[in-house]
């Protein structure tokens, strides 16, 4: 779809990164691959990708191509809300919940129609929403989801008295001391 961002799983690309290098760096790397992770800005979530593979280059050159290809999908989720950034930039909530529905649609094992498999599919859907309503352990908070659209700003209502000679957008003082009154 066009505008919509890929989020590369940072657990999956670092498993990618590590399979590239011997395993006697791949601390090193691995810790300098999570420096981009680390950093509270988009901007200098950005610009860390572009250190981090410019500093691997010489000497890992495969990494730091991984780095170049990968990075706006390993840090889409930059462009989120701070508070949403630990949700999104790894896949395993989404990866846990697929595995709740193939456990459950392989109980079943066979199915007498698609729209058989949609609806239990539906169900194991609904019931983690659920889940995730009545415990509090919301996946995103409601606050954290209202950044995401800030309300629209709304114009003060203009109060009339009859008596004043104001035009309608002569707003005073007097008047809005005395409506909160």
């Amino acid at each position: 779809m066009a505008g919509t961002a890929w989020q590369r799983c940072r657990v999956h690309f670092m498993r990618n990164v590590l399979a590239k290098i011997s395993k006697s760096q791949g601390e090193a790397v691995a810790a300098m691959v999570r420096t981009i992770f680390a950093q509270p800005t988009p901007t200098l979530v950005a610009e860390q990708v572009r250190v981090v593979a410019d500093t691997l280059r010489a000497q890992f050159p495969a990494v730091a191509a991984m780095l170049d290809e990968a990075g706006p999908d390993v840090t889409a989720f930059a462009v989120f809300p701070e508070a949403h950034w630990r949700k999104i930039w790894s896949t395993n909530p989404i990866e846990r919940l697929n595995r709740e529905v193939k456990r459950r649609t392989d109980v079943v094992g066979i199915f007498p129609n698609p729209p058989a498999v949609l609806r239990l599919a539906g169900c194991v859907l609904i019931e983690a929403h659920d889940e995730w309503a009545v415990t509090g352990r919301r996946y995103l908070s409601e606050a954290s989801m209202a950044l995401l659209t800030p309300p629209e700003p709304t114009a003060l209502p203009v109060h009339h008295t009859g008596t004043s000679t104001s035009t309608d957008t002569d707003i005073t003082l007097d008047s809005l001391t005395a409506r909160t009154a």
